[in-house]
């Protein structure tokens, strides 16, 4: 082996390991706001979280000495609107009323969402499969959520519907202004930009939203604070930037087992097999949409 091979195969591996780390932190953000929930209301996990996080984020940036980049200003604005609130409070809502399993499954559509968002911003031209891969997708996360509801209607399925469409067009914006800034910058000065918002926010939902947090709950918003919010990001952008996006990418579909895995320990929540059956197959056409996206 050459060591210019060498190098390359040290890369990968760094590169898939941070990526790997960045999906098991983001793997626990459902199972950890179920935890918050019993403590805080979706207002307050959702406006809190944004405030330790941007506390966080602005303390790295004023130590790395970086300036604000206002020729994205508004694209920077608009991903921090998906992923500061949009995607927290929709995921929130639907916790109040959903195993944090039963949304593992669900959103384990994001790559695939993520990449119809690529298509509808940056105009490119998927296969015909890409698309049958997605709209297979959708009717197999339909399916398990009426069957997981007794196929009655439950509101948490539109929420947490509309966490992952949130999520997904959150993820392409940050990653159109990525080609220019490293991607812990773009969640860092999303936060920032957004933080005033989140000041308001948690000043109105403070007062009402509180209701004798335990220790499990406390430790559970600041998880979701600083890691889930902005410490995931550093890991996951370092691995895509490292280990080649398309290569650390696939990772992504781990992320619906590790939420299964930790439903398990830190919730109790029983995973039946009906439940690993549905995930698989959404892993499986997730992964097989993101391949024919373009053959």
């Amino acid at each position: 082996m050459t060591q210019q091979t060498s190098q390359e195969t040290s890369r990968n591996a760094l590169g898939l390991t941070l990526g790997a780390i960045g999906v098991t932190i983001f793997g626990l953000t459902l199972p950890m706001t179920h935890i918050a929930l019993t403590g805080f209301s979706p207002e307050v996990v959702t406006f809190g979280r944004a405030v330790i996080a941007a506390m966080a984020a602005g303390a790295t940036l004023l130590f790395m000495r970086k300036r604000l980049p206002r020729a994205v200003i508004s694209t920077l604005f608009l991903a921090g609107l998906c992923l500061v609130y949009g995607f927290p409070i929709f995921s929130s809502i639907a916790m109040q009323t959903l195993p944090a399993g039963h949304g593992g499954v669900v959103l384990g559509l994001l790559p695939l969402l993520t990449s119809i968002f690529a298509v509808i911003v940056d105009g490119e031209r998927p296969s015909p499969l890409f698309w049958v891969c997605g709209v297979i997708g959708a009717i197999l996360v339909a399916v398990f959520s009426a069957r997981q509801n007794g196929f009655h209607f439950e509101l948490g399925g539109l929420w947490l519907l509309a966490a992952a469409i949130s999520a997904s067009l959150g993820y392409v914006l940050s990653a159109r202004v990525a080609r220019d800034l490293s991607g812990w910058e773009v969640i860092s000065w999303a936060l920032i930009l957004t933080l005033p918002i989140s000041i308001v926010g948690l000043a109105f939902t403070l007062p009402s939203g509180v209701s004798a947090p335990s220790n499990q709950a406390i430790g559970a918003l600041l998880y979701l604070s600083l890691f889930s919010m902005f410490g995931g990001f550093i890991f996951w952008n370092a691995g895509l930037a490292i280990g080649g996006i398309a290569r650390v990418a696939q990772i992504q579909l781990m992320q619906t087992f590790v939420t299964l895995l930790f439903s398990t320990i830190l919730l109790g929540e029983h995973i039946d097999i009906e439940t690993i059956i549905f995930a698989v197959a959404v892993a499986f056409v997730v992964w097989l949409g993101r391949k024919a996206r373009f053959s």
